[in-house]
């Protein structure tokens, strides 16, 4: 059987360095690519069918969660690794629902990564302890079906408009990385508004940040 293909990504230059050097020192592992955007990931993952990837939850351009969905819509073969800063039940249960394999914090030990990556491609689930907690408890109480968040009132396009909206972009920009009109923007830009009773950019910035769609600090 030959190396497990792993694709890394994380807009942080020195967490990726970190991550290819540890893995390349596992001889049945090969990094083939890094990305620093969710966009990037989706386009290798796209072109190079990885057989796993390891994928930061807070990116820019499109956040990790976005990125899983896109990816596995398509090849629901790869196995995707959450690696975040992020242990709030938000971000865990909807990376977790966006089909990830896997959620590991970053503050592990580089051995639990390699564990961690192994157990997926191997068909399992791999969480990190205190992961497991929240993943036990949310099963206990449902809570996710009761309360109302960003990936569930906005569709994934939406919430790229969003996402690209709150980290300044413009609506030309905007309209260029999805490759969609400027006016299709403003469209999905009222729909956002209208659905989130929140009329003006400030708001929805910090409505996206709160959510965990952008990478943004407050």
């Amino acid at each position: 059987m030959g190396s497990t293909r792993i694709i890394i990504a994380d807009d942080h230059t020195i967490v990726r360095h970190g991550l290819v050097k540890l893995l390349q020192q596992e001889e049945d592992m090969e990094v083939i690519a890094q990305a620093d955007n969710g966009m990037s990931t989706v386009d290798l993952a796209r072109t190079l069918s990885p057989d796993a990837v390891v994928m930061d939850v807070g990116m820019p351009d499109l956040n990790g969660i976005g990125a899983t969905e896109q990816i596995l819509r398509d090849q629901p073969n790869i196995r995707i690794l959450a690696l975040s800063m992020h242990s709030g039940k938000r971000f865990v249960v909807s990376m977790l629902k966006a089909g990830a394999a896997g959620y590991l914090l970053k503050d592990c030990a580089l051995e639990e990564l390699v564990t961690a990556i192994r157990t997926i491609v191997s068909g399992k689930t791999y969480l990190s302890p205190s992961i497991a907690d929240i993943v036990v408890e949310n099963c206990i109480r449902k809570a996710p079906e009761t309360e109302p968040s960003a990936f569930s009132i906005l569709s994934q396009r939406e919430r790229e408009v969003l996402q690209l909206l709150a980290e300044g972009n413009t609506t030309k920009q905007i309209a260029l990385t999805l490759h969609i009109s400027p006016k299709t923007v403003e469209g999905h830009r009222l729909h956002i508004m209208g659905k989130l009773n929140i009329d003006n950019v400030a708001q929805l910035t910090k409505y996206a940040i709160q959510e965990g769609l952008t990478s943004l600090e407050i």
